[in-house]
């Protein structure tokens, strides 16, 4: 192993350990039916509070554990599970959110930055681009028609080759 994949794995178990604490804290809280806020939950499994904002599952366990069941105003009891997965919701909606942002970002980038181009003379002005089309459309019709010259050409080649065969058999038949 390398020190690089040794590293790496320590610093992968040194994680693990320190999420099992985390978890551990949050199992004797419930079952004290304590609740609890997250640097309370640090401090007692020995991690740095970021630790737990870093980890979503775990950030999202330490709000559950500190958000008791409330009488709403109709009289229904908000479980923790339905806590959860509304929160939950939330953050894959502000994921959702934030990758449309992004896309919308990169768009209006993209836009900004072929107006400034225009607008700026860096780019090709439209008529030369045309102009760029026709002179490649017309270097195609100049290929083909290079081809059909050479193609007529070697007809012509080939038909005088045979005239010349003949005139020469024709000379043999008058002179015998």
């Amino acid at each position: 192993m390398t020190t690089a994949e040794a590293l790496t794995e320590a610093r992968r178990q040194d994680s693990a350990a320190r999420r099992q604490r985390v978890l551990q804290v949050l199992q004797q809280l419930n079952a004290a039916g304590e609740n609890a806020t997250v640097s309370q939950v640090a401090r007692a499994a020995r991690v740095h509070r970021s630790f737990i904002y870093r980890h979503d599952d775990l950030h999202t366990a330490v709000l559950a554990q500190a958000t008791a069941p409330t009488e709403t105003v109709t009289g229904t009891v908000v479980s923790r599970e339905s806590l959860l997965v509304e929160l939950a919701n939330a953050a894959e909606r502000d994921r959702r959110q934030a990758a449309r942002i992004k896309l919308l970002e990169d768009r209006l980038s993209d836009a900004l930055g072929e107006a400034v181009w225009r607008e700026t003379g860096l780019g090709a002005p439209a008529d030369l681009d045309a102009l760029q089309r026709r002179i490649t459309q017309l270097e195609q019709q100049e290929t083909e028609l290079r081809r059909q010259l050479a193609e007529r050409t070697e007809e012509l080649d080939a038909a005088r080759g045979t005239n010349r065969d003949l005139m020469a058999q024709l000379n043999r038949r008058t002179l015998s």
